[in-house]
């Protein structure tokens, strides 16, 4: 059986095909800047070495026709024919509170999927794009719908609602959604793996953190809380977004700025202009931040040490939350990668048994490890996250569970 998993942003399509009895991927890729003259598709097989060139796409499903042909190739391809494709799992970032579950794709879903473009702009009309270019280029093979926010459905209503009136809970929707949603399902497996216990008795922190970044509270495999909220704002500093801020600035700016009295202007302010790039002036990208922070660029170095706090709150509030935790988990671009905000976001957190082994962390290795001392309390893990992976397993589940 094999799964092709697809990805859609606003303005690419990354994608990973899976031969799912030893749940290994074949071929794999990505095409950026979709629409642009700087175009470009970069894509492996398990036959042959990463290639990288200019493309010309106007829209997905040029983007996803080229993907296709590609995988058919009679010299680069890896499958004969389109039949070889059992099922396509696409990765949905926002299901709203019509999805609680991964489901196949019908007229009706579809539907329902675009009731929720209001509530994720940036990304849910992408994916729909996506999913009605698959339905075109590979017609009679079922797609199923993996949501990003379905993981934190199990948030109880005292952590996800927000103290607005009622009415725009029950009119417009309005509450904590949380995302990393898959991600979060693949590495709690796994550290319930790694620590040798059954997750339905394990309470772990986890720690995804890339450009886009959450921290989630889990308690026996379910999630209780989450820092993202209604859109992935919410939270942390991120690269490019604030986080958590006051909201009566957003008042303020529209009181005193023309320039700020629309939606759009201050919704790019918060999600493509703050975080890391706007405090340093600098870079969203933490390598950039860390080599400037040796250089002592002081704005950088708030940046860091405001990224660092902001998490650090986090993480003890959930240990608070969780009233314990079996092990804090890093994860993503960020977390798997940098040495140095792990050490900066575990330093002074012994008073809640809280100890990084500063030699293990500083080694470099892509594979799952324990960073934690032999007697830290609880214990630090860097799990490479897999969500993939994690889509083309819950695609084969819906599919069987639909025969």
């Amino acid at each position: 059986m094999k799964a092709l998993v697809v990805n859609c942003g606003s303005s690419s399509v990354k994608y990973t095909l899976f031969e799912m009895e030893n749940e290994k991927k074949i071929a794999w890729g990505l095409i950026e800047c979709i629409g642009l003259p700087e175009a470009f598709y970069k894509r492996e097989t398990v036959k042959n070495k990463e290639t990288k060139e200019s493309v010309k796409v106007a829209n997905h499903t040029e983007a996803v026709e080229l993907i296709i042909n590609e995988l058919l190739d009679k010299k680069k391809g890896i499958i004969s024919d389109v039949s070889e494709i059992d099922v396509v799992g696409h990765r949905v970032a926002h299901g709203g509170d019509k999805f609680s579950k991964s489901v196949l794709v019908t007229g009706k879903v579809k539907e329902e999927l675009k009731d929720c473009f209001s509530i994720a702009p940036l990304h849910n009309p992408a994916h729909y794009a996506g999913i009605v270019a698959v339905e075109k280029m590979l017609p009679g093979i079922p797609s199923v719908l993996v949501f990003d926010t379905a993981f934190h459905q199990t948030i109880p209503d005292y952590a996800y609602m927000y103290a607005l009136p009622y009415d725009f809970y029950e009119r417009d929707h309005i509450r904590k959604y949380g995302f990393h949603g898959t991600s979060n399902d693949y590495i709690s497996h796994r550290a319930a793996v790694l620590l040798n216990q059954p997750l339905n008795t394990l309470k772990l922190i986890t720690a995804h953190l890339g450009n886009g970044s959450s921290i989630t509270a889990i308690e026996n495999g379910r999630a209780i809380d989450t820092s993202m909220g209604f859109t992935p704002l919410q939270g942390v500093i991120m690269g490019t977004r604030c986080g958590d801020i006051d909201p009566a600035i957003i008042a303020y700016l529209i009181d005193q700025y023309p320039e700020y009295k629309d939606a759009k202007t201050l919704n790019d302010l918060m999600n493509k202009k703050s975080g890391l790039a706007g405090v340093s002036e600098l870079s969203a990208d933490m390598r950039d931040i860390l080599k400037a922070v040796s250089g002592g660029n002081k704005k950088v170095q708030l940046a860091f040490n405001m990224l660092v706090y902001s998490i650090k709150k986090y993480v003890s509030a959930y240990y608070g939350v969780l009233n314990g935790a079996d092990a804090l988990i890093f994860t993503a671009g960020i977390g798997e990668n940098s040495a140095p905000v792990r050490e900066a976001v575990c330093k002074n957190l012994n008073a809640l048994g809280i100890e990084l082994d500063v030699e293990k962390n500083k080694e470099r290795s892509r594979e799952e490890r324990f960073i934690s001392t032999s007697n830290s309390k609880v214990k630090i893990i860097v799990i490479p996250t897999n969500e993939e992976l994690m889509i083309a397993r819950e695609s084969r589940r819906v599919i069987g569970n639909n025969k």
